[in-house]
C-alpha cells in the first residue's frame, strides 16, 4: 500500500488517503446517477412493456353473467383485513372451468371450505372455494376444463371465490379477466442529455 500524502494548507499538514482518488465526487455521482436514470428510461411504447409475458385473457371460471358481489380489496399488509379475491354470483352446484391451462395446486379443506387451487405460468396461482373436485394435485388442466362445481356456504345466496396470487402476493383477478389493465408508469419527460 502506497504512503499516505502530505499537503501543507497555510500552517496545518493535511493527510490524504492513499484511497481519496477512488472516492466520487459529486460530480461523478451525477454523472453515474443520470446514466442510470436514462438507461431505465426507454421510449418503448408502454404497450410492449404491459403485454411482455403477461397474460390477460383469462376465461371468467363460471358460466355469464358475471355480477360481482364483493370486489377485491387489497389489504394494507400482507396480515390485515382485506377481500384477497372477487365473489362471483353463481347458483349452487354451477360449473367452475380452468380460466387458463395449468396444474391442480391444491384440492381440500381449508379451515372449514372446500378450495382448489391451480397453479399457472408466469408465478400465478388461482384459487375458487366453495368448490367440490374431484380432481387431485397434480392434475394438469386446460383452459375451459371442468374442475369443479360449487358448494353453499361463502356467500347468501350462493357465489364462487375466485382469487389469484402473483408470486404470492395477492392480486385483483379482474387483472387477468380483461376488467383492470396493468398499471404502467411512464416518464413525464425523457433527458436527452444529462443536467
Amino acid at each position: 500500500m502506497p504512503a499516505p500524502a502530505r499537503t501543507l494548507h497555510g500552517d496545518a499538514v493535511r493527510v490524504l488517503s492513499p484511497f481519496a482518488a477512488a472516492r466520487p465526487t459529486r460530480l461523478s455521482r451525477l454523472v453515474i446517477l443520470s446514466v442510470l436514470l436514462s438507461a431505465s428510461v426507454s421510449p418503448v411504447p408502454a404497450v410492449a412493456h404491459a403485454a411482455a409475458g403477461a397474460t390477460f385473457d383469462w376465461a371468467w371460471p363460471v358460466a355469464a353473467p358475471h355480477p360481482i358481489v364483493r370486489p377485491f380489496i387489497a389489504p394494507a399488509t400482507p396480515y390485515a383485513a382485506g377481500h384477497r379475491g372477487i365473489d362471483i354470483a353463481a347458483a349452487e352446484g354451477s360449473s367452475v372451468t380452468a380460466p387458463t391451462d395449468g396444474v391442480v395446486y391444491f384440492a381440500g379443506v381449508v379451515v372449514d371450505r372446500p378450495v382448489l387451487s391451480i397453479r399457472h405460468a408466469d408465478g400465478l396461482v388461482s384459487s375458487y372455494e366453495p368448490v367440490e373436485s374431484a380432481l387431485p394435485a397434480g392434475t394438469a388442466i386446460v383452459r375451459g376444463q371442468l374442475v369443479g362445481h360449487v358448494l353453499s356456504g361463502h356467500c347468501s345466496p350462493a357465489c364462487l371465490h375466485f382469487g389469484v396470487r402473483r408470486y404470492g402476493e395477492y392480486v385483483s383477478p379482474l387483472n387477468y379477466l380483461g376488467g383492470i389493465p396493468p398499471s404502467v408508469l411512464l416518464p413525464t419527460r425523457t433527458l436527452a442529455h444529462p443536467p
